[in-house]
């Protein structure tokens, strides 16, 4: 079995190996999608293949909509070299069940794909055609936080940014640069309406990509590369929309022994490669079975019936507090305390930790005791279940290798959002801060994290964080076995609000930090020993 067109036209053989296969007339979709196009998305990575890719599938096998999907990939031309060209577009899609079981289906919803090559390139003149059509309804991205920043570490414009803004829209060489390039375009030609989607994982996208583009629109219009009308037509309500979005879906990069699966039941020619620009990529996709994508329901232009699919449609309002929900209480924290002590106990997968009694009882009091009495409740899912899901589905799952140490990574950063609101909330909602015990003690963790020993006293490698500059110079006087030798350090580094995100010291949460940190930087075992005791201790 061949994952190409012609390949799955044996439909017996690839049903009868329990994969599932596309139910629509392909040639007709195909037709229709080249003459009319609807949907055009950016970022032809797995996210997109295991998420959006599939929702337009179930639209089409229902007859619910009667267009596929245009893809673009505009930052690592080689995964369309790699996981489209060679399959035609189409995909091989695996949920990986908590309870074991691997659901297999192929998705051939993908009706083009391309690469965003500027006006030189071969892909440019089709891209004109689809920005150009007044059929076109819907532009998405998923393109991560980084695509939409036209500054580089010293606050100027990249180079690539600062010449497309000099030069024009007709050479633009940035990622941003020529989406707003195409969307002039689009603006020349009959200035048609259209949704303009970011999905990427960062809280208020619609308005980072908003600002991206109309940031490089200013300029144009400033110039005088661009017509002035651009900037009202990018800034008109009733033609361009910018729709904030909540996305949650785990999609770890291919593995090995889904590969083997998929050779052993018969399907031949897939790999897994790695691009030049470090993209993990094959004609297969594994992903966890759980998924959201609330979306602002602000399209001039009309759009599928994506809620037939699964997706949310929404107001503003409950996108930010599903959002909020998420990143706040229900999931980022849990993640985030199960990093921290995975580390220091030499854990190198979350679902392991699920497994240690202590680590499922922290993941638990983090998350029902502490963070549930003030998560935000967006109505659309209820706090409850999104958390059930999360504890009892999602993080066990031993298909997800996600690592501690990964989710490690920038926790200087995550410490504001993902503990500091709630501390915060509980300050500001009259609550007794007294009653939180597992935020201070993930706290002490951190600081004992960062003396580089894990619980055994062996060294350990750190996972990249940017706030080490700040809290290296302030741990060096407390190593590791110390308890507590300069608890001013201590204090200093407590007291910064760039990290934690509230004023330790006013929730009356310091001395409890301190107090969990000095028994944990004892000896050998002492973290273990610490950990087990409180999480015990709370009734």
């Amino acid at each position: 079995m061949r994952l190409t067109r012609e390949g799955i036209k044996d439909r017996e053989k690839w049903l009868a190996s329990g994969i599932g296969l596309p139910e629509f007339d392909y040639e007709s979709v195909k037709d229709k999608t080249k003459e009319s196009p609807v949907w055009i998305h950016f970022g032809a990575g797995n996210i997109f293949r295991a998420l959006q890719a599939p929702a337009m599938q179930k639209l089409l096998d229902e007859g619910l909509f009667d267009r596929g999907l245009v893809v673009c990939e505009g930052f690592d031309y080689e995964i369309i070299d790699k996981a489209y060209d060679p399959y035609e577009n189409l995909s091989l899609l695996m949920t990986l069940g908590s309870d074991g079981n691997i659901r297999k289906k192929v998705i051939g919803s993908v009706m083009e794909s391309c690469v965003l090559d500027g006006s030189a390139g071969k892909d440019y003149g089709r891209l004109k055609e689809i920005f150009s059509s007044p059929s076109l309804e819907m532009i998405s991205f998923t393109i991560t936080e980084k695509g939409y920043s036209l500054r580089g570490a010293d606050g100027e414009y990249t180079k690539p940014v600062a010449h497309d803004i000099s030069a024009g829209p007709e050479k633009a060489e940035s990622y941003i640069g020529k989406v707003a390039a195409l969307l002039y375009h689009r603006f020349k030609n009959g200035a048609f309406p259209v949704a303009c989607i970011s999905m990427d994982n960062c809280s208020g996208n619609g308005d980072l990509l908003k600002k991206a583009i109309t940031e490089i629109a200013d300029g144009w219009c400033g110039n005088g590369c661009a017509d002035a009308g651009f900037k009202e037509y990018l800034n008109d309500g009733t033609k361009i929309s910018f729709p904030w979005t909540m996305i949650d879906k785990i999609t770890p990069r291919p593995d090995e022994n889904i590969l083997k699966e998929l050779e052993d039941m018969g399907v031949e020619g897939l790999e897994i490669t790695v691009t030049d620009k470090h993209t993990c990529t094959s004609g297969f996709v594994n992903t966890e079975e759980t998924e959201y994508l609330v979306i602002e329901d602000d399209f001039p232009a009309g759009r599928p019936p994506l809620e037939k699919a699964g997706f949310y449609f929404t107001d503003r309002e409950t996108v930010k507090k599903a959002e909020s929900m998420k990143v706040t209480t229900c999931l980022n924290p849990v993640h985030t305390s199960l990093a921290v002590f995975g580390c220091l106990l030499g854990f190198t997968k979350i679902s392991d930790e699920m497994k240690d009694e202590d680590l499922k009882k922290l993941a638990e009091r983090i998350g029902y005791k502490e963070g549930l009495p003030v998560a935000d409740d967006p109505g659309i899912i209820k706090p409850i279940d999104f958390l059930d899901t999360v504890i009892k589905k999602r993080l066990p799952n031993p298909f997800l290798p996600d690592t501690p140490q990964r989710i490690a990574c920038d926790t200087s950063k995550k410490l504001p959002i993902r503990f500091g609101i709630t501390v915060s909330r509980y300050l500001e909602g009259g609550l007794d801060t007294a009653d939180l015990k597992m935020i201070p003690l993930v706290f002490a963790g951190w600081l004992r994290y960062l003396t580089g020993f894990d619980d055994k006293g062996e060294a350990m490698e750190k996972s990249p964080d940017p706030g080490f500059s700040v809290t290296d110079p302030l741990m060096a006087s407390n190593p590791f076995g110390s308890g507590i030798k300069d608890r001013k350090a201590l204090e200093e580094l407590l007291a910064c609000k760039e990290i934690f995100g509230v004023d330790l010291d006013k929730a009356g949460l310091t001395e409890k930090v301190l107090k969990y940190f000095e028994e944990m930087n004892s000896t050998p075992g002492s973290v273990r020993a610490v950990l087990k005791k409180y999480v015990n201790e709370m009734n």
